[in-house]
């Protein structure tokens, strides 16, 4: 399996999922439904994540992250060291100031973080034997335990939250090790906690619960960068502004991190940027990333059923080139479409229109390529 060198139309990670896994779940996790069981279902709703993507056109594809319970899963699923206790309570934005809410894990870290089996490459396995296309592996930021840490319980393990990031990062590094010696040539990060720095009252929110948002922009990224330090991969890093149920948790332009970020990531080649709504900013922060890396502008949003005028997609794509060059540009939507089991303001029929309409349009923008 040949991966091209560009690619144009790719999806984020994750995708929804059906009444009937979320219920087998339920029932697995109740000791209701047998391992192998669960493993059939989840075997053929990856399948159905393959053929959707596959039928839309995608450059490469994911498994959709049917067999996590959250976008984290590789860390927060298969490790020892969290407890069900609940983690501190973070702030999230709906549409109209009535739909504000907070949200707190159900489990916290409690101990050191240790391995209990690898997850991704269960993915990646079943993914290679499963696509007709090349695909990609999606992983957490290590800096995303962030979510799961307790102010009251976690500092018994890990009196510096950044010693527990830097525990994530090998954990993850030794997971990347692993992937590339089964075949795995391109791993995707998914690091929304970065792009949550632009809000200063995100910022407040990580020093209230002892994070300090300026070592995430040093120290921190300096961990995340030593993820991607195996050999011979592609690495892609998303950034968004966090989607859960629809909901987000920061609004600001790339400007007050781009510098940081951009610079400081020399591991990684690709970037999956958020732009989907007035929140995210201009482009002109794009200018700060070195000239040899790709981007995929997010302008397709999964929080929103509504599908997006294929024309002013384009002209946006128009705008961004003056930002940084189009022949390194590509589509994707801003994030994935179920980030965590829950409720999410798209059906199944209106994602598989979002991923077509991915496709449509980069064909357009870049007709040069196939």
């Amino acid at each position: 399996m040949s991966r091209p060198e560009v690619t144009r139309a790719e999806p984020v990670g994750s995708l929804l999922r059906s009444a009937e896994l979320i219920e087998a779940r339920r029932e697995h996790e109740a000791g209701k439904l047998a391992p192998a069981d669960f493993k059939r279902i989840e075997d053929a709703e990856v399948d159905r994540a393959v053929s959707l993507q596959e039928e839309a056109g995608l450059d490469v594809i994911t498994d959709g992250e049917q067999r996590r319970s959250h976008f984290t899963g590789p860390l927060s699923d298969v490790v020892d060291g969290l407890s069900d206790i609940p983690a501190d309570r973070i702030g999230w934005h709906g549409p109209a100031p009535a739909d504000e809410m907070t949200y707190a894990h159900r489990r916290a870290v409690t101990g050191k973080l240790r391995r209990t089996r690898s997850l991704a490459q269960e993915e990646f396995v079943y993914l290679r034997a499963s696509a007709m296309l090349p695909v990609k592996i999606t992983l957490p930021s290590p800096l995303m335990m962030q979510t799961f840490w307790s102010l009251e319980h976690s500092t018994a393990a890990y009196r510096d939250p950044f010693e527990m990031f830097a525990d994530a990062g090998a954990l993850l590094a030794a997971e990347i090790a692993g992937l590339a010696a089964l075949g795995c040539d391109y791993v995707q990060i998914d690091a929304p906690e970065l792009a949550t720095l632009v809000d200063g009252a995100v910022r407040a929110g990580f020093s209230a619960r002892g994070i300090d948002p300026g070592r995430l922009l040093t120290d921190g990224i300096d961990i995340l960068n030593d993820v991607a330090r195996a050999p011979g991969l592609r690495y892609a890093l998303h950034l968004c502004r966090g989607n859960r149920d629809g909901h987000w948790m920061a609004a600001g332009g790339y400007g007050a991190i781009s510098t940081c970020v951009f610079r400081r990531l020399t591991n990684f080649g690709t970037f999956f940027l958020e732009y989907d709504d007035e929140r995210s900013g201009g482009f002109e922060p794009l200018a700060d990333l070195p000239k040899d890396r790709f981007v995929f502008l997010g302008l397709v949003s999964t929080k929103r059923p509504e599908l997006e005028d294929p024309e002013l997609l384009l002209s946006r794509i128009g705008q961004a080139s003056r930002c940084y060059p189009r022949d390194q540009l590509g589509l994707s939507p801003q994030c994935g479409f179920s980030s965590a089991i829950g409720s999410y303001p798209l059906d199944a029929a209106q994602q598989q229109c979002k991923l077509e309409l991915v496709t449509e349009v980069a064909r357009r923008a870049w007709p040069q390529l196939p």
